[in-house]
């Protein structure tokens, strides 16, 4: 068997394949084209799209050829899969803009620039706008039976709801299925993939290349991820895990991936990283026998958050959450701190109280409230237990001056382990 497909089954990134023994054998045969398409619904991807960005990426890795579809089309018309709901329709000023930024996230993690095999990036609007309707109908359409297409079951369960299913909608699968068709023949690509809900879909597209090229496809579909509750992986209460650090900023991507499931950190280390096998069995090891070491989780981070944001953004978001764990402020930046401050309580002080000589740490534990009293911040104070920006306070002299500012601004507080005040200075 494929060491890539044992692999992808390993990692339980495969839920069904239209022929596994098929595609094995042809994988043995040299390297093969292989897409996947990304809608763009909104103006950024999230982290459940990694699936298939990661994929692809495995693929490349193994000498492979990927492309990576934004869909400049599709996403005028919206998947029906796993909605029950019709979707609002973009404009095209709007989808031209979410293409915009979803090209630049696809090609974080793909590789263009490797001679042997680089990534390839195609909108399908190239294609699908230049054909008219008739056309389309008459070289596509006609080889959709329409009990098929209504017998698929995101279709099914829309028909038997409340809201139904419009045309546009309906008509999905068939402007998929020649995106595939269209790729098969411009670059002898062979293998779509896609999470479990493009089935339907994805088998479409490879019976339509053997209808009218009598050529082989196959299709691969990877499970959706969820939660161990089974809600919908990616979102949180604040919302949808985003791909753009302006929407997501890197310190919160860390802090999603940190805080992942005990009973998950070893599906999700296999499933979003590409460490290799040995590596993974044995952080799931180190994780069976002292889960509260947490190893596995701060891997499984450091990992997601460098391939989507860099070294950079994931050291400085590694900073910044051990900040909250006694951690040296030294180094975190000015956006993570403004993340710390929406995880800590604050307080305000006038800028002015700082300059010269400064404020008096026992005057300021007073003023912010870290302490209810003076007296008891002289004690607390004494007692070793009172920290400025994580050091901590030997002198109830000690003066808390401008110096003291981190990134001019900000004063972390601490009271104990545990007990975080941040101080702004307006």
């Amino acid at each position: 068997m494929s060491s890539l497909i044992e692999d992808l089954q390993w990692r339980g990134l495969l839920a069904d394949c239209t022929d596994l023994p098929g595609l094995t054998d042809r994988l043995k045969s040299g390297p093969v084209t292989v897409y996947c398409g990304f809608d763009p619904t909104a103006d950024s991807l999230h982290v459940g799209h990694l699936m298939g960005q990661l994929t692809l990426k495995r693929f490349q890795q193994a000498g492979h050829h990927v492309i990576a579809l934004a869909g400049g089309a599709t996403g005028m018309i919206g998947d029906p899969s796993g909605r029950s709901s019709e979707r609002n329709l973009l404009t095209r000023e709007a989808l031209t803009h979410n293409i915009t930024c979803i090209k630049a996230q696809l090609a974080k993690l793909l590789d263009f620039e490797v001679a042997a095999n680089p990534a390839r990036l195609v909108d399908n609007a190239e294609w699908t706008a230049p054909i008219s309707f008739l056309d389309f109908l008459r070289d596509i359409g006609k080889h959709f039976s329409l009990n098929v297409m209504l017998a698929k079951d995101s279709v099914k369960s829309r028909m038997e709801g409340d809201s139904g299913i419009s045309f546009t909608e309906f008509s999905y699968q068939l402007l998929q299925a020649f995106d595939f068709l269209h790729l098969r023949q411009a670059f002898g690509c062979e293998l779509q993939i896609g999470g479990s809900d493009q089935w339907g879909n994805i088998v479409a597209g490879t019976d339509l290349i053997r209808k009218k090229l009598g050529a082989a496809a196959w299709g691969w579909t990877f499970p959706l991820i969820t939660k161990s509750d089974g809600t919908k992986f990616g979102k949180t209460a604040s919302g949808a895990v985003w791909l753009d650090p302006q929407k997501t900023s890197p310190y919160r991507f860390y802090q999603f991936f940190i805080n992942t499931e005990d009973v998950m950190v070893a599906p999700y280390l296999r499933k979003f990283t590409l460490l290799p096998r040995e590596t993974i069995e044995a952080l799931e090891a180190e994780h069976a026998a002292n889960p509260g070491a947490r190893a596995a989780h701060a891997a499984l981070a450091r990992e997601v958050t460098t391939l989507v944001h860099g070294t950079a953004a994931c050291e400085d978001a590694i900073r910044a959450s051990q900040l909250l764990f006694g951690g040296d402020p030294t180094g975190v930046s000015e956006s993570a701190m403004r993340d710390i401050a929406a995880e800590v309580p604050g307080a305000a002080i006038a800028r002015v109280t700082l300059a010269g000589a400064g404020l008096n740490i026992v005057d300021l534990l007073a003023t912010t409230n870290l302490c209810p009293s003076k007296g008891q911040a002289r004690k607390d104070v004494e007692g070793g237990g009172i920290y400025v920006n994580n050091t901590r306070v030997a002198d109830i002299k000690r003066q808390v001056t401008e110096s003291d500012l981190l990134h001019g601004k900000h004063v972390l507080l601490r009271k104990g382990k545990r007990n975080y005040l941040l101080v702004c200075a307006e």
